[in-house]
């Protein structure tokens, strides 16, 4: 294994390398953006990049706590800019590689000798397999905050190969997946060390499946349709390091790069709900705590953390004079939709608050975000089971995020949140990308 000097200089080389790369373009990018689509079948947020040469659209799935970006290589991956990482590189140490491989048939790409691997991993079907550290061209657009601009280029934009079967479970059409997380080479990283910008982006998921939500990559403005200029109206928490790894394949001493955060309680109509408040916390083996996720569908709770709280918030609908139902999988606590009312923040029902750092600073998420209307007739409260010991006590979910700005701060290690932006009569798909350009 390198010593940490070793280490540092390949980093310091591997920033020049980019530094010299980008120095040849005339226009450096403020922001970034992806459009991020919401896959009616999977249920899976979905965007795409330009890659290769010749540049080919790729579409990938969008994992927030991905450690990289990997790619489908065994099938029709031609591209005359792929290079593959070489053992004990820069790119090697930046992406914290410790594996040295060769391959033994014709050289192509995902296939070479004398290369450093990682892990690609499916986390929706909980599968990962070894395979090549590369590099390639990567292209996107810029942002000014309010339309996507002039398309900029990466041209060693460092990435995994990963294999066919990787893509099983995966929204059709996929190839690969999107790792937003803290890793030295994940999407938010390696666009602010090309394009000198702050190491931060934003995410906001549309809950509509025909109309694209948005990523931004650098810093804001964030400027929505009706000139909603939402950067001032974020509210901030910390976001906290499990100092144990939450991924399928690991070495020891490797922390997570997932995104947690510190939830302190729990409230439904800002009656607090009666929990085992050790189970909020991350303790020394990494088991606990709350993350924020885009590989579940829907929030789930451990077991006794969701019975105190579906009980709860049965009580609450209950004094409303809200009808249940019978259960509709996946979910075990449904109403009748006749007498639930409508408001601009979703069905008239309790809201909940994930009360954070203070009694003051809450994340509350009303019924736009906390019911699922299954059919005309019955509506669920869109939280589920996460069973009696789970890796993580809370897990937010995709369901959960539609229609709010997050922003990921990783330089300070904060939480930027909204709340519903239905609240500022706007959502996640009003951002214009009709081009400016």
């Amino acid at each position: 294994m390198a010593s940490s000097s070793t280490s540092s200089l390949h980093f310091l080389l591997f920033l020049l390398l980019i530094s010299q790369s980008y120095g040849q373009q005339s226009f450096r990018p403020h922001a970034l953006v992806l459009p991020v689509a919401k896959d009616a079948a999977t249920l899976q947020y979905v965007t795409h990049v330009n890659q290769r040469t010749p540049l080919v659209s790729v579409n990938l799935v969008i994992d927030l706590g991905g450690r990289f970006l990997w790619v489908d290589c065994d099938l029709s991956y031609v591209s005359s800019s792929y290079l593959p990482a070489r053992c004990r590189s820069a790119q090697c140490s930046l992406a914290k590689s410790t594996s040295c491989g060769e391959c033994f048939s014709s050289p192509k790409p995902g296939c070479n000798n004398n290369t450093c691997g990682l892990f690609p991993g499916n986390p929706f079907i909980s599968t990962s397999t070894s395979g090549e550290l590369a590099q390639d061209v990567l292209s996107l657009q810029s942002t000014d905050g309010s339309n996507p601009g002039t398309v900029v280029t990466v041209p060693r934009f460092l990435f995994t190969c990963g294999s066919t079967f990787l893509l099983e479970g995966l929204a059709n059409g996929a190839k690969g997946i999107a790792g937003l997380g803290r890793m030295p080479i994940a999407f938010p990283s390696q666009f602010a060390s090309a394009f000198s910008f702050h190491r931060k982006f934003a995410i906001c998921l549309s809950s509509s499946t025909t109309s694209n939500g948005v990523i931004f990559f650098g810093d804001g403005p964030y400027v929505f349709l009706l000139n909603k200029e939402l950067s001032n109206s974020l509210i901030y928490t910390p976001l906290l390091t499990n100092p144990v790894s939450t991924a399928g394949v690991s070495t020891q001493g490797e922390p997570s790069y997932e995104y947690f955060i510190g939830v302190k309680s729990i409230k439904i109509s800002e009656k607090r709900v009666p929990l085992n408040a050790s189970l909020l916390s991350i303790d020394n083996n990494g088991f606990g705590g709350t993350k924020i996720s885009t590989v579940n569908p829907y929030t789930t709770l451990e077991t006794s953390i969701y019975k105190a709280f579906s009980e709860a918030f049965i009580r609450e609908a209950t004094s409303r004079n809200i009808t249940r139902a019978a259960p509709v999988a996946p979910f075990d606590v449904c109403f009748s939709s006749k007498g639930i009312g409508s408001t601009r923040v979703g069905p008239a029902v309790p809201w909940v608050d994930l009360v954070l750092q203070s009694e003051n600073v809450y994340w509350r998420i009303f019924g736009a975000n906390s019911m699922v209307y299954v059919n005309d007739d019955v509506v669920c409260l869109a939280f589920v089971d996460g069973g009696s010991n789970p890796r993580t006590s809370i897990v937010i979910g995709g369901y959960q995020l539609e229609d709010n700005l997050l922003q990921f701060d990783l330089a300070t290690s904060r939480l930027g949140f909204t709340s519903s932006l239905l609240f500022r009569q706007t959502t996640c798909a009003n951002f214009n990308f009709t081009s400016n350009v």
